[in-house]
């Protein structure tokens, strides 16, 4: 973060965590990256932690489908079944929201057409009890706005981002190429911002997905949202015109952000586009299933597990997170 815009700063300290991890090396059982420490639920079982699975479930036709019963679900976890213990439709459950906005030179044609869409979304989406906050990036990241559920504070917040602005005084000293630190943006809104929240938790990314000069790697930004219980959704548009002929290459990385943690990557051919696909998100964090379980793993050993969720009917797709991190000893 860039002094002066909020507490929140991103200094050489935050970061530098994530690169003396990815120096040192994993702990046994866990993945490349920053290693945060695991805030526990409410202990219900002695040696058991409720594990709850936010889930959009669309027919062939990609419409969402809002109908189904608990017994239309299967969970695995590692590929053994786990019992549902509890279930519900969520259509009014609080949303802790981080709309992540690139200001990378790539997009200096299309930003502003990309503010008024972001703000027109936050309209739609935003409810009672909701909060939301707002972070640029380009070769910094900058907190625009804490969380809040304040629509002119988020607005006002959403007209202050601009292309690679000055810093006060010079930009944090750095090494390696300067860009779009995309990487480094979802690593400190899910580490330092949405860890710390409970409940459905997501980003919106709107960025040509191409990332240049992070600090932290793709796979560091991940294993974040992943810790963290955020659901990431990418809103992919590139201006053409900077470009050229086959365009930005950062497909691949928006579709396994969103695929890895339940959410959902669209790309665009222009910003003409962003209200249709804010619109389809919208659906995706207002029309959910929610499903728990108690993990059948009783070990406390801090590594990946991964979870999948089948639906009984035909022609019907789950679409949720891919796995979570379970509970270290100690915590």
């Amino acid at each position: 973060m860039r002094a002066g815009k909020s507490s929140f700063q991103l200094t050489q300290a935050i970061l530098a965590a994530a690169l003396c991890a990815a120096l040192v090396g994993p702990a046994p059982g866990t993945q490349d990256g920053p290693q945060s420490a695991q805030e526990p639920q409410e202990p219900i079982r002695v040696e058991t932690r409720l594990v709850n699975l936010f889930v959009t479930v669309r027919d062939r036709n990609r419409r969402i489908v809002t109908d189904l019963t608990a017994k239309d679900f299967r969970v695995f976890e590692d590929g053994q079944e786990q019992k549902i213990e509890f279930f519900s439709r969520e259509l009014s459950l609080p949303i802790t929201l981080g709309l992540l906005l690139d200001a990378s030179i790539s997009v200096e044609r299309i930003l502003e057409g990309e503010k008024q869409a972001a703000m027109r979304f936050l309209e739609r989406v935003l409810r009672r009890g909701d909060l939301a906050m707002v972070i640029s990036f380009d070769v910094n990241v900058d907190l625009l706005s804490d969380f809040t559920d304040s629509l002119p504070q988020l607005e006002s917040a959403i007209q202050r981002v601009q292309i690679n602005a000055p810093l006060p005084g010079g930009p944090v000293p750095r090494s390696g190429p300067l860009g779009t630190c995309l990487y480094d943006a979802i690593w400190l809104a899910c580490e330092e911002k949405l860890r710390r929240e409970a409940g459905r938790k997501a980003l919106l990314i709107l960025s040509d997905a191409v990332d240049a000069g992070s600090r932290v790697r793709l796979e560091q930004a991940l294993e974040a949202a992943q810790r963290s219980d955020t659901v990431i959704h990418f809103v992919v548009i590139a201006d053409p015109g900077f470009y050229g002929f086959g365009g930005p290459n950062g497909a691949g990385v928006a579709r396994r952000l969103a695929e890895q943690t339940g959410g959902r990557a669209i790309f665009l051919r222009d910003e003409k586009q962003l209200d249709e696909a804010f619109e389809q998100i919208a659906q995706e964090l207002r029309q959910q299933y929610t499903l728990g379980y108690y993990s059948s793993n009783t070990r406390r050993d801090g590594a990946f597990r991964r979870v999948e969720v089948r639906v009984n009917r035909s022609g019907l797709k789950a679409l949720t997170r891919k796995g979570y991190y379970a509970p270290a000893a100690g915590h």
